[in-house]
């Protein structure tokens, strides 16, 4: 962990019905490890059910969050992205956080739900592929990078078999660890390197 800064800001996850609880985990144990407190946002504080059928009840209503008092706001993917506009809400707080310069992360379905509220029109991004965003009838396909995850600012998007290198630019984004350490943290759970062990037990964060 970068000892030259203090988390003082809570991490927010967004949850709600048919989110992919797989796609977030890597990033949110992580941060949780390095002093993160990650609060859950989700369309009330009702009950939601992921798609592997986990119940989480929100710490806040969305409309009870504000980008001053966050970190990062992560949008996990979730087939309610791509089946009407019940999350809406959340990528236009997506673009009040990104105005207030506070950073946003979106993985799979919320790669498309960003290119409809138009915050991929002029980002570099990725998703799943880009056909997959093209359908949105978005503007921005000609910033689209086949990549595992892409960071434009303040804005990163991965596709839905990327949960390590979401996790990884956001550890970057945030600062979390030094640039051997998030090296090492990607090899180990990307690439089973075993080596890559040892670096992160010298850092103190095995």
């Amino acid at each position: 962990m970068n000892s030259s800064r203090k988390p003082v800001r809570p991490v927010h996850l967004a949850v709600y019905d048919t989110f992919a609880d797989w796609e977030t985990g890597h990033a949110t144990a992580h941060l949780a490890r390095a002093g993160y407190e990650i609060r859950t946002v989700g369309p009330t504080t009702a009950e939601v059910t992921s798609i592997g059928g986990l119940r989480v009840r929100p710490d806040v209503a969305l409309t009870d969050v504000r980008p001053e008092d966050s970190s990062l706001l992560i949008l996990p993917g979730a087939d309610l992205w791509d089946s009407g506009a019940d999350l809406a809400p959340f990528t236009r707080t997506a673009r009040a956080f990104l105005a207030a310069g506070v950073p946003v992360a979106g993985i799979c379905g919320a790669t498309a739900g960003l290119a409809r509220e138009g915050l991929l029109d002029d980002r570099a991004h990725t998703a799943a592929v880009s056909f997959y965003l093209a359908a949105t009838g978005y503007a921005g396909g000609a910033h689209y990078v086949e990549a595992d995850a892409v960071t434009d600012g303040d804005l990163i998007t991965a596709g839905p078999t990327e949960p390590v290198a979401f996790a990884r630019e956001i550890f970057r984004r945030l600062g979390v660890y030094e640039t051997e350490t998030l090296d090492a943290w990607y090899r180990l759970f990307h690439d089973s390197d075993a080596e890559a062990y040892g670096v992160l037990a010298r850092a103190g964060v095995a």
